[in-house]
């Protein structure tokens, strides 16, 4: 039966119509005032208490994992998608030891020779290295590929859950090129480790992030303004929400055809992710990467047919990446604080 009200079907059970609106209408354009889930509350005819109450039970049940910043890659640090080939017998042992680094973020089983996948994160360039350095000794299973990202087209812009073809947002077709790196001070890397873990779910949050108030609601407005932050609301999980599982699909495309066919893709709607990163010959020929996410395989499977016809794709040499597992799952780390700890009850399932 459809769900009534605005409410939707997760993989565990139905939204209520003011869960669904936290979670669809939320994912950007949070209120950057200095009582949000007042704000919120006012907007959806609710009380304040309940708003809270709500955000509060849906990240303890893993259906959201933080409200807080979404920053753009590469700008207020450094960051690689890497991946490791392991033998079968010894993949639980090693993603456990990868998982164990707090600057990795995302750590998945992809069906794949090289079949460990993860996102390390770092303040530096330096730091990526040694942190990368220090997962080849300690894992003992080769060499890591290391993929920084070169040119994005279309990163993280969220899920939307509504009763559509897509689960994703209008594709940002126009990616900013004009966002620089920029070097934190001491107070804001204070603030970064704080604001990295998720907004505290208090009436007035950004009093609690060890700055003043009004300073912190302003630093955040202007990093969003300038592009710095991609989007700044809740942080859904979207295997929770009944997206059960996603492919990374690679492409071998001429270098002087990624751009374009980058741009294509992204153009289209159709995928969650897209981007351009570094052949690692002879081990690795892809250059052009997407992510899919659908409610089952043959439903992605489905969205690459389409995406390859529409974007004239069936030339290029390409593989298909199923995740099998995730061993990890939570917000980037730019600046060091307590790691964020792999999540037992969902490591095991697809995703």
């Amino acid at each position: 039966m459809k769900p009534m009200d605005g409410s939707a079907q997760t993989n565990q059970r139905v939204l209520s119509g003011l869960e669904f609106k936290l979670l669809n209408d939320y994912q950007r354009d949070f209120p950057l005032v200095a009582a949000p889930f007042a704000e919120l509350a006012q907007r959806l005819d609710v009380d304040e208490a309940t708003v809270i109450q709500r955000l509060q039970s849906m990240l303890q049940t893993g259906l959201i994992s933080r409200i807080g910043a979404v920053f753009r890659p590469n700008v207020v640090g450094v960051s690689a998608l890497a991946a490791l080939a392991v033998p079968v017998d010894r993949l639980e042992a090693v993603a456990a030891l990868v998982s164990a680094f707090s600057e990795v973020n995302h750590n998945y089983q992809r069906e794949h020779r090289f079949n460990l996948w993860f996102v390390v994160t770092a303040s530096t360039a330096d730091e990526l290295r040694q942190t990368f350095d220090a997962i080849e000794q300690v894992c003992g299973s080769g060499p890591v590929l290391r993929l920084p990202l070169l040119e994005q087209f279309h990163i993280d812009l969220g899920f939307g859950l509504g009763a559509t073809a897509s689960p994703y947002f209008q594709a940002d077709t126009q990616v900013r090129a004009d966002v620089a790196a920029i070097e934190l001070t001491a107070a804001q890397r204070s603030l970064m480790a704080v604001l990295q873990k998720g907004l505290p779910l208090v009436s007035r949050p950004f009093a609690a992030l060890g700055w003043s108030e009004s300073d912190a609601i302003a630093l955040l407005a202007r990093w969003v303004d300038v592009g710095v932050i991609k989007r700044f609301g809740v942080v859904v999980r979207h295997h929770e929400l009944g997206y059960t599982s996603n492919a990374m699909v690679v492409w071998n495309v001429p270098d002087d055809r990624v751009s374009h066919l980058g741009k294509a893709i992204a153009a289209t709607g159709r995928v969650s992710l897209c981007y351009r990163r570094p052949r690692q010959l002879p081990h690795w020929p892809f250059n052009l990467f997407c992510m899919i996410h659908g409610k089952d395989r043959s439903d992605v499977e489905q969205r690459i047919a389409a995406l390859e016809k529409i974007c004239a794709l069936d030339a290029y040499p390409h593989e298909v990446l199923f995740s099998c597992r995730r061993f990890k799952q939570c917000g980037a780390r730019y600046v060091a604080d307590v790691a964020c700890e792999a999540i037992p009850e969902f490591a095991h399932g697809p995703d």
